[in-house]
């Protein structure tokens, strides 16, 4: 379905509170499947049979696979149009598959199966939301994409208050049990999954038959009237274009850094190990990251041979060439989501873990405390969530009168808080005080910043570079996966309630670098509101 062309004028239209409601509703499924695999994928694996400092490679799956496919889904997305619009196909695809992954997680018989799993499952979510981030910039104009990302936020929240309640309840309300056998998965998680399925399905859905696109002549349109509108001369896009052999030099220069991290890797776990190494256990884990390293320099090594050879006109190309000319704003930016991610990376994966252990004193996955601690934590994930949902509620109100750069650098401050109390509060019941400070810090990232990018990148490149900027949220779970149990084996006798102290680090680096970035969207909408009013 495109929408109505009749009555469109040089601006893009405002659209009401109902139309922004519909096209945002289908990230409260998303986020059910989000928040059942963050809450319960690292219960699973130790249930499984999974050693804490196991985990963390465990979950490298989730980030490999969004690095992989968001850049993939947005330039698909950019260059799709046809009877069912733009966008929603990937919606409705991913939602499926999504949904299918979630019905079988609970059941799997073995920890590689479950790993499987999390890939399958996370590559699903990624393909149904990535493009979700592309429609609010598509559907909206300047001065309502604080409102439509903050809409996302909002049910972001709702829908991570669902998912985290769900297995406390069906114990404490429903009597189902919360304890298996060896090796099994509890009825309450293999319920919870199985909701969580049918909710995410069902929402995605909504959005898809409720909502309108835009198609892309009237996109190119609305930009043309928007620069024209305020004298802006646009510049085409990725004319800056790496030189064959800048790609070839700098492919060279992250081959060797990421082959000579791993020769230190082998020679740090070598027999005998290095005495000045003291304690200090060099985690095999860290070949990843290593291996991470080299891989961007092969696929540099692969854009200056297709660029010598003249094959330049293919998607690769087009998002390799996207990568290197992103604009200043979303450069900056790319520094804050780094920092953010890691943090939310940690509570993801030691979350569960670090409660049990620290509050509940059960570590052992197969006694009755350990259970409690997880549904405890998995309800505290609720709370932290309906805190984010009411956030970003306020957030629509207070970012159209202060900067959005401070606000989210306080909110990062106040999520710094949160991870702090983690450590200081002893009382499991007390936890939901930690929770305020990471709720509200929550609420922003996942809105905040994709306002303030959506309005300094090319309208017709919305997909793309929001699948871009996803990959800075990537690379840092990724960099986080392989070395947080590295850190806390090393630095903190493996004791998971550190993480929480790395993560509180991460937020106060979030928060400074988010004071030096340029926010060209709030600029724009000012402008344009100010041409409004005259006319």
């Amino acid at each position: 379905m495109q929408m109505d062309s009749s009555s469109l004028t040089g601006r893009k239209p405002a659209m009401n509170p109902m139309q922004i409601w519909n096209m945002s509703f289908g990230f409260l499924g998303i986020q059910i499947g989000f928040e059942l695999q963050n809450g319960n994928v690292s219960r699973i694996f130790q249930t499984l049979g999974a050693q804490v400092d196991e985990l963390a490679i465990l979950w490298i799956a989730a980030p490999m696979t969004g690095l992989i496919i968001q850049p993939i889904i947005g330039h698909m997305s950019d260059n799709t149009w046809g009877r069912f619009g733009r966008r929603r196909p990937y919606f409705l695809i991913g939602a499926i598959l999504a949904s299918l992954a979630l019905f079988i997680m609970p059941n799997s018989p073995a920890l590689w199966v479950a790993a499987g799993m999390l890939w399958i499952m996370d590559a699903s979510l990624n393909i149904t939301m990535e493009p979700f981030r592309a429609f609010v910039g598509d559907n909206l104009p300047d001065r309502q994409r604080t409102r439509g990302y903050a809409m996302q936020s909002c049910f972001i929240g709702i829908g991570a208050v669902i998912a985290g309640a769900l297995p406390w309840v069906m114990t404490n309300w429903m009597g189902l049990s919360n304890t298996a056998p060896a090796g099994q998965i509890p009825q309450t998680v293999q319920w919870a999954f199985y909701i969580g399925g049918g909710a995410l399905l069902l929402a995605v859905m909504w959005t898809v038959f409720s909502s309108k696109e835009y198609s892309p002549e009237q996109i190119a349109a609305f930009e043309k009237a928007r620069h024209e509108a305020l004298g802006i001369v646009p510049q085409p896009v990725s004319t800056v274009r790496r030189l064959a052999g800048q790609f070839f030099m700098g492919g060279l220069v992250w081959i060797v850094i990421g082959a000579a991290f791993a020769a230190f890797i082998l020679y740090a776990r070598g027999d005998p190990r290095p005495e000045w190494l003291g304690e200090i256990e060099v985690a095999k884990e860290l070949h990843v990251l290593a291996g991470l390293i080299a891989a961007f320099g092969v696929i540099q090594i692969a854009a200056g041979f297709l660029r010598t050879n003249e094959m330049d006109d293919n998607g690769f190309m087009e998002v390799v060439n996207d990568l290197f000319a992103m604009p200043r704003t979303m450069r900056q930016l790319a520094v804050v989501q780094f920092f953010s991610w890691f943090a939310m990376f940690a509570l993801w994966i030691y979350g569960t873990p670090a409660v049990t252990d620290f509050h509940f004193a059960a570590p052992d996955p197969t006694t009755q405390g350990y259970q409690d601690g997880a549904d405890w934590w998995s309800l505290m994930g609720s709370v932290r969530n309906g805190l984010a949902a009411a956030a970003a509620l306020g957030f629509v109100l207070i970012a159209a009168k202060i900067d959005r750069r401070m606000l989210h650098s306080l909110n990062l401050a106040i999520g710094a808080v949160g991870f702090a109390l983690m450590i200081v509060i002893r009382d499991p019941a007390l936890l939901w005080v930690s929770q305020i400070g990471l709720g509200i810090a929550w609420a922003s990232i996942v809105s905040l910043p994709y306002a303030i990018l959506a309005g300094s990148v090319p309208a017709r490149k919305m997909g793309i570079y929001m699948g871009i900027f996803n990959i800075f949220i990537v690379v840092p779970q990724l960099i986080a996966a392989t070395l947080l149990g590295f850190l806390l084996s090393a630095f903190f006798d493996g004791q998971p309630i550190y993480a929480m102290a790395i993560g509180g680090v991460s937020f106060v680096l979030a928060a400074i670098a988010t004071l030096f970035v340029t926010d060209g969207a709030s600029a724009v909408r000012e402008m344009q509101e100010r041409l409004a009013e005259t006319q």
